[in-house]
C-alpha cells in the first residue's frame, strides 16, 4: 500500500519545506550518520523535540510562519510548526511522513495562556507520523526537555517502534494531557482549516497583534506542578 502512497507522503509543499538547504543540513546533520531509517528517525525526533524551545506565545499562522526552514531559523515554535520540520526531516531521508492533529485538554497550561485563550481545548494539536519497519508510528516531539521538568512532567520518549503520544499524567499522578477529538491525517499542511478553527476557538488570542504575545512559557511553567 505504501508503494501507491508514498508520493506524496514524500514530496516537498510549501510548509513542509524537505528541500530547503537548511533543512537537508540540518537533517544531515542530526541523522547524517545513522544508516538505518529507524536510528534516523530517532535521532531526528530527540533533535526538533529539544533544540527547538515550545513557545506557544509567538504564532505565525501563515505559510511562510509555519514552514519547518522558518522554524530552523526561529529556533522556537509551538506544536504544528516542530510536527512540520520531524515531517519534513523525514522526508529528507525518504522516510514517508505525514502529519496528524487532535484537539486536547492540557490541564497544567499555564494562568496566563488559560487566560489569554479563555479555553483549556488545545485545538489542532499537531504530531507527525513516520512510516517505519512497514507501518505508521507517531512522534509528539512538541515539548522540550527543560520546559517538561518545569512541569514535572517526564520527558516523551520515542523509539521507533511505539507511539509516542502527550502524556496523561505528571510525576505526581495529576492529569495533564487529555485526548477528546482526533481531527484525521494529512500528507500536508491543512492551513486554511486550522486559522479557520482558531479564530473560532480564540478570538481574543487571534486579536492580538500578530497573535505573538512577548513571555517567557517556560519561566511561567515554574511551579506549576
Amino acid at each position: 500500500m505504501i508503494d501507491q502512497l508514498s508520493d506524496k507522503y514524500l514530496r516537498a509543499t510549501e510548509c513542509i519545506d524537505c528541500d530547503h538547504p537548511e533543512v537537508v543540513a540540518f537533517t544531515e546533520r542530526v541523522a547524517g550518520g545513522e544508516r538505518a531509517d529507524m536510528d534516523r528517525a530517532v535521532a531526528l525526533y530527540y533533535a526538533v523535540r529539544d533544540e527547538f524551545r515550545y513557545d506557544p506565545y509567538r504564532v505565525n499562522l501563515t505559510p511562510e510562519g509555519m514552514r519547518a526552514s522558518t522554524l530552523l531559523q526561529n529556533r522556537y515554535g509551538f506544536c504544528i510548526p516542530k510536527a512540520v520540520l520531524l515531517a519534513a526531516s523525514a522526508r529528507v531521508f525518504h522516510i514517508p511522513s505525514r502529519l496528524g492533529f487532535a484537539d486536547v485538554k492540557n490541564h497544567l497550561a499555564t494562568d496566563r495562556l488559560l487566560q489569554m485563550m479563555q479555553t483549556d481545548l488545545f485545538v489542532f494539536h499537531g504530531y507527525a507520523e513516520l512510516f517505519l519497519d512497514n507501518r505508521w508510528v507517531k512522534a509528539t516531539p512538541a515539548f522540550n526537555r527543560t520546559l517538561c521538568d518545569r512541569f514535572d512532567v517526564k520527558p516523551l520518549e520515542f523509539d521507533g517502534r511505539h507511539d509516542s503520544l502527550l502524556q496523561q499524567f505528571n510525576r505526581k499522578g495529576d492529569r495533564y494531557m487529555e485526548y477528546v477529538r482526533d481531527r484525521g491525517l494529512y500528507a500536508d499542511l491543512p492551513l486554511d482549516e486550522i486559522v479557520t478553527a482558531f479564530h473560532g476557538y480564540y478570538p481574543t488570542l487571534m486579536a492580538a497583534a500578530g497573535y505573538e504575545v512577548s513571555g517567557d512559557f517556560e519561566a511561567e511553567a515554574e511551579g506549576r506542578a
